[in-house]
């Protein structure tokens, strides 16, 4: 889930060779503004399920509890340098309610969580998929491998669990990465957000109509 997918009105993911011809004219002219596009990618995962190489002092630990899934949401609110305390609550309930779905790996240096992931499983078993989420690093962090480390520990959980493919929709500066480890780009998304008109109080109105005819 992503900030545009809390949208207060409406969300609609179109990758590019969905259809009809002129969705997303459409789209934009019943008021939907698109967003960032990702690109979407394809990796087996028997390639990738390869041993984790981890920098001095950090350890992954796959975690369920509550406190954890806030502290995550905490480094990705310094991450991003906004309120991402919303993502907490949302793992904590796709956790509660589907644990087996869905899986959760932080990475820890002397007890801080300095980056985490998840991995949702979809129809697991030979031919199903898991969906790579997550992985943003503390800055300080970055550059030392754990993105990559993430990848592969998520990739051997899916493979014990006999998915065959994973899939990631990633941002610019991810999809290089991910590329270098042997995934395939096979198309891109873009997210279209729809946000209600905010009301104009009845005096609000006449202000600015007064205003209005002030000016001209």
């Amino acid at each position: 889930m992503t900030p545009a997918a809390r949208s207060p009105g409406g969300w609609w993911p179109v990758c590019a060779h969905d259809q009809p011809p002129g969705l997303t004219a459409r789209l934009r002219a019943a008021g939907f503004v698109p967003g960032e596009t990702d690109t979407v990618l394809i990796g087996l995962t028997a390639e990738l399920a390869t041993a984790p190489a981890l920098p001095h002092g950090v350890v992954l630990r796959w975690v369920t509890a509550d406190a954890d899934m806030r502290r995550i949401a905490a480094m990705q609110s310094a991450v991003w340098g906004q309120d991402w305390s919303w993502l907490g609550e949302h793992l904590i309930g796709q956790i509660a309610a589907a644990g087996d779905d869905i899986a959760v790996v932080a990475a820890e240096a002397g007890g801080e969580v300095v980056s985490a992931a998840w991995a949702a499983f979809f129809e697991p078993g030979a031919g199903g998929f898991a969906r790579l989420l997550g992985g943003s690093t503390l800055p300080r962090w970055r550059g030392r491998g754990i993105y990559r480390a993430l990848v592969a520990v998520r990739a051997q959980r899916a493979a014990a669990r006999g998915v065959t493919y994973l899939q990631v929709e990633a941002s610019d500066d991810s999809a290089p990465m991910l590329r270098r480890l042997g995934f395939r780009a096979v198309t891109t998304t873009t997210t279209y957000v729809w946000t209600p008109p905010q009301p104009v109080a009845w005096g609000d109105s006449v202000r600015q109509r007064d205003h209005g005819a002030f000016v001209g």
